[in-house]
């Protein structure tokens, strides 16, 4: 008895069906659960609404609701098929899900820089540390050997998601600085990380766009779905990685402008006008 054949031109609706993962699902939950919690009590002040305005949760949900579709959707049983798609996922989890989450929190987040939590995120928010971590999962994972081992084995439905993820976060927690208690970093040195932050991806984006080969062997004789070639896909996913990385390295050119201004201020400003 043969298997059905896989379906290569599936719809959205075939795309996002949700599937149930608990270790996926149970986490996200429990954090949503807390998020609203802590969410109530704080809107039943002033002060609470001034730091939880309702704008705050209806992006963290929507980031929430990203993360499901992009790790709990029937487009994770495509990854063989289209590089693009996988692509795409990944640029979801890493440059949609984590600004969308820190936007989320709450202003004004008190943690003591001298206890052992501030002290671990003042060391993994340092701007070089987070740096090192998220050139290290983007360079070592799209390397052939690296991409190859992701794609045949589980690290890509599980693993390599949850670099992108993971990494993704430190970067926009020290560009967007939700904890200034333990980030004291000011605009312009942050201007320069998401600079620095954007050209590890933008230089594989374009080795995916100009190579005239497909670079990772299990797309090389892949039934591509939608009748794409592998290359037609390879080229597809970097331009997919450029785009998306586009809003990020336009936010570091706005900070590092509005640095430059400041500089050319001197900090001064202007004495008011009189009536």
């Amino acid at each position: 008895m043969t298997a059905p054949a896989p379906n290569l031109n599936p719809g959205l609706t075939d795309l996002l069906a949700l599937h149930f993962d608990p270790l996926v699902w149970l986490p996200v939950l429990a954090v949503t659960g807390m998020y609203l919690w802590r969410y109530v009590l704080a809107r039943r002040t002033p002060a609470g609404q001034a730091r939880w305005p309702v704008w705050k949760p209806l992006l963290f949900g929507l980031g929430l609701v990203l993360l499901l579709l992009a790790t709990q959707s029937a487009a994770t049983a495509w990854t063989l098929n289209s590089m693009a798609l996988y692509m795409g996922r990944l640029m979801v989890l890493a440059e949609v899900v984590p600004p969308l989450l820190v936007l989320g929190l709450p202003r004004g987040i008190q943690i003591d820089p001298r206890r052992p939590l501030g002290r671990v995120l003042g060391v993994l928010l340092d701007p070089w540390v987070a740096l090192a971590i998220w050139a290290a999962v983007i360079i070592f994972w799209n390397v052939p050997a690296g991409f190859n081992a992701s794609v045949v084995t589980n690290t890509a439905a599980i693993l390599l998601p949850a670099l992108y993820l993971l990494s993704s976060l430190l970067v926009w927690a020290v560009v967007l600085r939700p904890l200034p208690s333990v980030q004291p970093a000011h605009i312009g040195s942050r201007g320069w990380f998401g600079l620095l932050a954007s050209l590890p991806m933008m230089a594989v984006a374009a080795v995916w766009l100009y190579s005239q080969q497909v670079l990772y062997t299990p797309y090389v004789s892949a039934l591509c779905l939608w009748n794409l070639t592998p290359l037609q896909n390879q080229q597809i996913s970097g331009w997919i990685m450029m785009l998306a990385g586009l809003p990020a390295m336009a936010l570091a050119l706005v900070q590092l402008m509005a640095w430059l201004i400041q500089l050319a201020d001197g900090g001064t400003q202007p004495p008011a006008a009189k009536g």
